[in-house]
């Protein structure tokens, strides 16, 4: 019998492979490289390298950004410790309840907003497990956490630029940032996600932990630690080496010029929009306070909401797919799509208010 299967399996063997193909090509392209252009692949890395190095260092190890996502986790496990989940069940059954949704739903951007994304999927998705809530709940969950800012700091910056424009930051702020936390669930649940489900208060258990207060801020730290450093910082690196490679290739120059087209087109100011796709959020609604006062508050009303998202997309691509694939009943592929519908939506909603929220606002 042995001697019957060994013939197959060496026939099958020798059978190429796509992935041999693909090998070999590389091969002996690498050589050609060498031979006609061997300093290629040192500009290749180096590009890679320009692209990574100030978002990896600059932003996440040495300024407040890494530290941020650190204290955010302490903050939301504290917060969690002090029945800051329960409170918020109590608040959002009745309409949750009324929409047949599972209300836990919302958890995850009111720890958005007052923490940090990462640390609001770190924190939330555990909860949404406990809570029974359904894979499409989940996903709903997802989207609707893209709606909110995922600093603080990026909340109030975006106020700062807001008042330099002189713009009505009151009813925006509804608009842009609230009234979503509700919207969203009830239109993914009559549409793409469906399979919802009413709960009823007394089908939720407590989510507050017994744990010390003490063990919660020191297990909460470490926590926060291996969030950036084991799941954040390799995520966005992996993001901005396919952007590196673009830009050796000379690709990245016509997308980012037909990027900023499309913004314009969608009433977001296109420079700082761009920060807000590409990079950070806080810095982009920074450096919006900085323009010039004659630029069309529309777009400066666009650029708010856009910034005040989950943006940028390295989170959408890079750290939020990794880190709700850990912590809910997701995988990676079910969170990146839900995390994609979330974006879609902000799009629109930036567009939206935009043009129609702004003569009301100035």
């Amino acid at each position: 019998m042995e001697k019957s299967q060994a013939p197959n399996q060496k026939t099958t063997r020798s059978k190429w492979q796509l992935f041999e193909v693909i090998g070999i090509s590389l091969v002996f392209g690498s050589l050609f490289l060498l031979l006609f252009a061997p300093n290629s692949l040192s500009e290749l890395f180096n590009t890679i390298i320009k692209e990574v190095k100030p978002i990896v260092v600059d932003i996440f190890l040495t300024s407040e950004v890494g530290i941020a996502i650190i204290v955010s986790v302490i903050v939301g496990r504290l917060l969690e410790r002090l029945g800051f989940t329960d409170g918020l069940i109590r608040i959002f059954v009745p309409i949750m309840k009324w929409f047949k949704i599972n209300p836990s739903v919302i958890i995850p951007s009111v720890y958005n907003i007052l923490g940090d994304i990462n640390a609001a999927g770190k924190i939330s998705g555990p909860i949404l497990v406990k809570a029974k809530a359904t894979k499409a709940e989940q996903k709903i969950a997802v989207a609707t956490m893209i709606q909110s800012p995922q600093s603080f700091a990026t909340f109030v910056l975006g106020l700062i630029a807001l008042t330099a424009f002189n713009i009505t930051a009151f009813p925006l702020v509804i608009l842009s940032i609230f009234v979503p936390i509700i919207v969203v669930p009830f239109i993914l649940s009559r549409t793409i996600y469906r399979d919802t489900k009413k709960v009823d208060l007394e089908d939720l258990p407590r989510f507050t932990p017994n744990t010390r207060f003490l063990q919660t801020i020191f297990s909460s730290a470490k926590e926060g630690a291996e969030l950036l450093f084991l799941i954040i910082i390799p995520a966005v690196a992996a993001v901005f080496f396919f952007i590196g490679a673009l830009k050796f290739m000379g690709v990245w120059s016509l997308i980012e010029s037909s990027l900023s087209s499309m913004l314009t087109y969608l009433s977001i100011e296109p420079s700082t929009g761009i920060v807000s796709i590409l990079a950070a959020p806080t810095l982009a609604v920074a450096q919006l306070a900085d323009l010039a006062i004659t630029i069309d508050p529309r777009l400066v009303v666009g650029s708010f909401v856009l910034a005040n998202s989950g943006l940028p997309l390295s989170v959408i691509f890079g750290q939020v797919p990794v880190t709700w694939a850990e912590s809910s009943g997701l995988n990676e592929r079910e969170v990146l799509g839900a995390a994609i519908i979330g974006m879609v939506l902000r799009f629109i909603t930036a567009c939206v208010l935009g043009y129609f929220l702004t003569p009301f606002l100035v």
